[in-house]
């Protein structure tokens, strides 16, 4: 039945072109109605072919002058051609056989947005409101809401789409675009209160409760958030962005086997994507389950192999079981994306010093302090092996190194002091020991975990008993 009403509709179109061919050369033809031009226009117009549409036009206006429709056809064909002036012109003549066609205020908001003049284009819209109702009313706010976000007047965004919603609660069009702007604009407040009556009067309605869900997350009132989640899909059981933005709630509680569920039910129902799968391999990583955490790092590679930092994480998780080779392995790979992150390659180095190949691992911890000349991290990491690897001479310029770098950071103090203990200049070692104490008596901790000996000296128990007590002579 369609197919045939398909044939007869293109028979139809065929016998009108006919006509028209035919009257344009003059010859026999049957009376062109109005509603058969505003047909041919239409047809040259999708078919892209303007000349002719404009053509077909000039000739309808010509047997039917005063047809507001014809009108408006010719200026939105004259739109199309950049001819902002003339469309405006022919919209005014327009204006005077029919003022109450929405199409007449859609185009000339279109011509006042080309020749940049905003602030009439919002005056005629708004003018326009007070005119239509309805579904007309609904589409000018909407195209209000363009205009507003074409000139960044992003509140004004969200007042049109909060309008909308109070005139027709279910437009789902509103409804999934004022998600998206009460996030833009941090107006998460107002966006509950919409959306709290629009569910009092429509309880069923799965998009307003996923909102409400979204602007309690915007506010980092998690548990409130995965309530009304759930409520989104109770009504609608594969409402995957639900589940998705829920797991992300169960994420910044901690709640990371909740997460893990809520976000396999996400794979379930919609295609793989990799940024779920790194979710969910954050989750085990965060369980200490470092082998379901590297299956569902590599399921994120599989699909995004260019992404550098999934092979860092699959690395990270060989570094805490110790297996310090099958982590460079990944860490090679993450380099070859990007060489030069600063956490690649303290990773590196970290990996390399474990492996006691310290050379090596002095070039990365070097390209970190080369790269990122304030980096605390790298400086210490630096330091860190060089005293290891007992190259003291080298870890004594590069404490000095770091202390101008990081205005004389007290850890370097620190380890400026066991260098001089190493190098037997007991006496100095004490004075800048002591010296590192009165700035930040914490950190002797990680003095200690460096040379546990050290302790074997009683004047160094002396210090750190002193100003763990806080006292001082």
């Amino acid at each position: 039945m369609r197919e045939h009403s398909y044939r007869e509709d293109r028979e139809n179109l065929k016998e009108l072109l006919t006509q028209y061919e035919n009257l344009k050369s003059g010859r026999s033809h049957s009376f062109l109605e109005e509603e058969a031009f505003e047909t041919i226009i239409e047809y040259y117009d999708q078919q892209d072919n303007l000349a002719e549409a404009m053509n077909a036009v000039e000739i309808a206006l010509e047997q039917f002058p005063y047809s507001s429709a014809l009108m408006i056809k010719k200026a939105d064909l004259l739109l199309a051609q950049r001819k902002y002036v003339q469309a405006l012109e022919i919209l005014d003549k327009a204006s005077l056989f029919d003022a109450n066609d929405i199409n007449l205020y859609i185009l000339k908001t279109d011509a006042y947005l080309a020749l940049d003049q905003q602030p009439v284009a919002v005056e005629l819209l708004e003018d326009a409101l007070r005119l239509f109702e309805g579904e007309e009313r609904i589409e000018l706010l909407f195209e209000l809401a363009d205009v507003y976000d074409d000139y960044e007047e992003f509140d004004k965004v969200f007042d049109c789409l909060r309008i909308i919603l109070e005139d027709e609660p279910n437009n789902e069009e509103a409804l999934y675009k004022i998600c998206f702007w009460a996030d833009f604009t941090g107006r998460y407040e107002e966006s509950i209160a919409v959306h709290k009556k629009i569910i009092d009067d429509f309880p069923y309605n799965e998009i307003a409760w996923f909102n409400l869900a979204a602007a309690y997350q915007g506010l980092k009132l998690y548990e409130k958030a995965i309530d009304a989640y759930q409520y989104a899909i109770a009504i609608d059981e594969k409402f995957d962005y639900a589940y998705r933005n829920m797991g992300d709630a169960y994420l910044r509680l901690r709640k990371y086997k909740e997460a893990i569920e809520v976000l396999e039910k996400v794979l379930e129902l919609s295609r793989p994507e990799d940024v779920i799968y790194e979710a969910i391999g954050h989750c085990y990583h965060r369980l200490n389950n470092y082998a379901q955490a590297r299956f569902h790092y590599k399921k994120a590679v599989h699909l995004n192999p260019d992404d550098s930092k999934l092979y860092y994480k699959i690395a990270t998780t060989y570094m805490q079981e110790e297996q310090w080779p099958s982590a460079i392995k990944q860490l090679e790979n993450a380099m070859r994306i990007h060489r030069n992150m600063a956490e690649y390659n303290l990773a590196m180095g970290e990996c390399k010093m474990q492996l006691k190949q310290y050379k090596e691992a002095i070039v990365y911890f070097g390209n970190v302090v080369r790269n990122k000349p304030k980096s605390v991290t790298g400086w210490e990491a630096l330091v860190r092996c060089l005293l290891q690897a007992r190259f003291f001479e080298e870890a004594s310029e590069q404490c000095l190194g770091a202390l101008k770098a990081t205005e004389n950071k007290p850890i370097f103090i620190y380890y400026y002091s066991l260098v001089l203990f190493a190098t037997g200049k007991t006496k100095e070692a004490l004075l800048f020991l002591e010296n590192a104490m009165t700035k930040a008596p914490k950190l002797v901790k990680k003095f200690i975990a460096l040379n546990p000996s050290i302790l074997q000296n009683n004047q160094v128990v002396d210090i750190v008993a002193r100003y763990k007590k806080g006292k001082r002579i």
